[in-house]
């Protein structure tokens, strides 16, 4: 036993163990969102741009619960678009403002790219004059043919040009190409954003808490609610410290654009010497550095007000919290309300039998249902203010039912006895009956139970026995019982009798069915009277109730056995009757007959 408890207590302890142990390995399982990389850039979005503010609001997005939080959610996803945007256009213009000096095979590249340029703008001239001349009235079939030829033609080139691009871009180091496939790819998933997205909107915060109307959904909103602050801190933080990597950036640019701003006003007026392209390219910078100033400061203050829509949706889910927080105390405090109650009650309970006058054994059984009961009452309750009410009411409903049905089935079946037994054919208190074999008086008639003072067979002694027999009610329906307190009463009684061998038994026999005619003939009127009306009115053969004597050999002589009908009630008095007439006409017949054989009193037997 000692060996079980150990195992049974080591088992428990070694999974919890383990499970802390994988829960802490495991720690790391939330690294993989963007918002929770490391600040860099690329290295959070495998990609050229930064997309990481849109990919942290698009996380986040579907945690928003109530009305509140997918209004800042919304705002959020607007405005980290509308960053994201601005970060394509800035490294556009970045890859557009580098200039490299073009050696060996990427100045090959460059040439035939050169080539294939022209020869793009010679086929669509060419594809021109032949459609306007297709279009003329006097068009032959041979120039719609020459038409398809230059339009292959045209594709062709033009592929071949988009790959040389292509190839011009690496080996130039030119980015733009992987910056715009990666602004379409965009455009694409934030059309298939734009279409998924649910324009349904959540209740509002007191509401969104209150429909956790149970502990447990409280607790577990308690816990969600505690792991999206968690997310919305972390996305906040990250938002903030881009707010400071482009306040740096922003002022690097700001002091690149005056430089610029102020080469060009120097260049005009200590050096005319430069030539016009020199200066062109020179005002060119500047307005391209002016551009990504303004692209900057509108990226500054676009993570700025996100970087407050963050702070405010944390101030939203932190008010729920607090709500959620106050909803679990207050069903803490019923929980403890209920078990308070069920113990004062049980207490109450306890003293106010003790009062009682019983049966020790039987108040210890009453305390013990009464506990029980309040006990039970009390742990369905605090269920269901930790679960509530099961979704499925009318399925639960039915199967219990069924189960109830089941397990309580013989006291229902007693309950409907009850309505049997008081019926017309029913039984009385006091009636003489027999129930599943066993015979004695009604004493009780309860709406589950009836009890009887048993009385023994009733062909045999009929005395009260002193023990009382209860039975459920069942037996009206499933059993069987016999009442012998109806109209009349009657029984078939009988008695036994032997007598030695001689030459009078035949006499004998004779006179004792004369006197038991005699002395059971208005009984037997009587059922016969009764009998008849009975089987008249439903339609049965008539019966008789004419005594009967039979004769059966036996080793000391001949047995008569008397047959005969009589009340019930009168069984005993009549059979004492019997037994004394055939005594006195044995003895008579003894008197009368010296040389007959002396019957012995202790040969007359009873059946």
């Amino acid at each position: 036993m000692k060996e079980l408890r150990r195992l049974a207590i080591a088992i428990p302890a070694a999974l919890l163990v383990l499970c802390l142990a994988a829960a802490w390995w495991t720690r790391g399982a939330m690294a993989h969102m963007p918002f929770l990389k490391a600040n860099g850039g690329p290295a959070g979005t495998h990609g050229l741009v930064d997309q990481r503010p849109w990919q942290t609001i698009e996380s986040l997005a579907p945690l928003a619960v109530s009305a509140e939080e997918q209004s800042f959610a919304h705002e959020a996803a607007r405005l980290a678009d509308h960053e994201v945007d601005q970060a394509f256009a800035l490294a556009l213009r970045e890859a557009t403002l580098q200039t490299r000096t073009l050696t060996g095979d990427a100045l090959a590249v460059q040439e035939r790219v050169a080539q294939l340029q022209d020869l793009v703008k010679e086929d669509k001239s060419k594809v021109d004059a032949l459609t306007t001349s297709v279009k003329q009235p006097n068009g032959t079939t041979a120039s719609s043919d020459d038409l398809d030829a230059a339009k292959a033609q045209l594709q062709l080139d033009s592929d071949e040009l988009d790959d040389a691009t292509e190839l011009l871009s690496r080996a130039s180091g030119d980015k733009r190409g992987q910056i715009q496939q990666e602004l379409t790819a965009r455009q694409a998933a934030m059309k298939k954003y734009d279409t998924s997205q649910s324009s349904t909107s959540g209740q509002i915060a007191v509401l969104s808490a209150r429909r956790y109307g149970t502990l447990a959904g409280r607790i577990s909103a308690w816990f969600d609610q505690r792991s999206r602050m968690t997310l919305i801190r972390q996305a906040k933080a990250e938002t903030d410290s881009d707010v400071s990597t482009l306040s740096a950036k922003h002022a690097d640019f700001e002091k690149r654009a005056s430089a610029a701003a102020a080469n060009i006003n120097a260049s005009g007026t200590s050096a005319p010497t430069d030539t016009v392209k020199d200066r062109v390219a020179r005002m060119n910078q500047a307005h391209t550095l002016s551009q990504m100033h303004s692209i900057v400061e509108d990226q500054l203050q676009t993570q700025q007000q996100l970087s407050a829509v963050y702070g405010k949706w944390l101030a939203q889910v932190q008010l729920q919290h607090s709500i959620v927080t106050h909803l679990a105390l207050q069903s803490l405090s019923l929980i403890a309300f209920l078990v308070l109650c069920g113990v004062l009650l049980a207490t109450l309970g306890g003293k106010l039998l003790d009062r009682l006058r019983m049966e020790q054994r039987r108040l210890h059984t009453l305390r013990t249902i009464v506990i029980l009961g309040i006990q039970f009452v009390t742990l369905m309750l605090v269920l269901l203010v930790v679960f509530g009410a099961p979704s499925q009411v009318p399925t639960i409903l039915g199967l219990g039912a069924a189960g109830l049905t089941v397990v309580f089935q013989d006291f229902i079946l007693a309950f409907f006895g009850w309505f049997i037994l008081m019926g017309k054919n029913g039984i009385r208190v006091g009636d003489w009956v027999e129930i599943n074999g066993v015979g004695g008086e009604v004493v009780e008639i309860g709406l589950f139970r009836t009890a009887l003072l048993e009385t023994g067979n009733w062909t045999d002694k009929g005395h009260p026995t002193g023990r009382r027999v209860t039975f459920i009610n069942n037996f009206a329906i499933s059993g069987q019982y016999f009442n012998f307190s109806t109209t009349g009463q009657w029984m078939w009684d009988e008695i036994t009798v032997n007598i030695p061998p001689s030459i009078d038994s035949y006499k004998t026999i004779e006179a004792i069915h004369n006197t038991v005619l005699k002395q059971t003939e208005r009984d037997a009127k009587l059922a016969e009277q009764e009998w008849q009306s009975t089987t008249r009115q439903n339609g049965l053969s008539q019966f008789k109730a004419t005594p009967s004597v039979d004769m059966r050999p036996a080793a000391s002589g001949v047995d008569i056995v008397v047959r005969y009908v009589i009340r019930a009630g009168d069984r005993f008095e009549m059979r004492n009757r019997l037994y004394q007439s055939v005594i006195n006409l044995l003895h008579k017949s003894a008197d009368t007959s010296p040389k007959a054989n002396t019957i012995d009193q202790r040969e007359l037997t009873k059946v």
